[in-house]
C-alpha cells in the first residue's frame, strides 16, 4: 500500500467543495488515513514549496497558500500517488482531463484547486511535513 499525500488549496476550499473532492479519493479506491483543515502560515507555506524558490510564481504560489485554510489529507491505496494525479487532473485545469478534479472545480493555473506529491519519495516528505506517525492510521 502506497501513501501520498494532497492539500485541498483555499480555492476549493472556499468554494465549499471539499466533500465532493474527498469523495472522489474515496470512491476511487483511495482511503483517508489522516485529514486535517489549517491555515498555513507564510513559513510553513515557504518551507513546503521551497523547491520552487527560485522560480518567478513562488511568492505568489506562497500568498495563494496562505490566503485561507487548506485540508490536508493523507492517502492511501495501491498506486496511492499515481491515482492521485489521475484523479486531479492537469496542473492547468484548462488542459485536464473531463471529470477530473482540476477540470471541475479549479479556476486556472494559478489557483488549481488541490496538490498532490508527485512521487513516492516526496510523498513520505511532504507527509513527514504535515503529520507525525501517531496521526496516521
Amino acid at each position: 500500500m502506497e501513501q501520498t499525500l494532497s492539500i485541498i488549496k483555499p480555492d476549493a476550499v472556499a468554494k465549499g467543495v471539499i466533500g465532493k473532492i474527498l469523495d472522489r479519493f474515496e470512491s476511487n479506491g483511495l482511503r483517508i488515513a489522516a485529514m486535517k483543515k489549517v491555515q498555513l502560515s507564510r513559513q510553513d507555506a515557504e518551507a513546503f514549496y521551497a523547491v520552487h524558490k527560485a522560480r518567478p510564481f513562488f511568492n505568489d504560489l506562497v500568498d495563494f497558500m496562505v490566503s485561507g485554510p487548506v485540508v490536508i489529507s493523507v492517502l492511501e491505496g495501491e498506486n496511492a500517488v499515481l491515482k492521485n494525479r489521475d484523479l486531479m487532473g492537469a496542473t492547468n485545469p484548462k488542459e485536464a482531463a473531463a471529470g477530473t478534479i482540476r477540470a471541475d472545480f479549479a479556476e486556472n493555473i494559478d489557483a488549481n484547486a488541490v496538490h498532490g506529491s508527485d512521487s513516492l519519495e516526496n510523498a513520505a516528505i511532504e507527509i513527514a511535513f504535515f503529520f507525525s506517525g501517531r496521526e496516521i492510521s
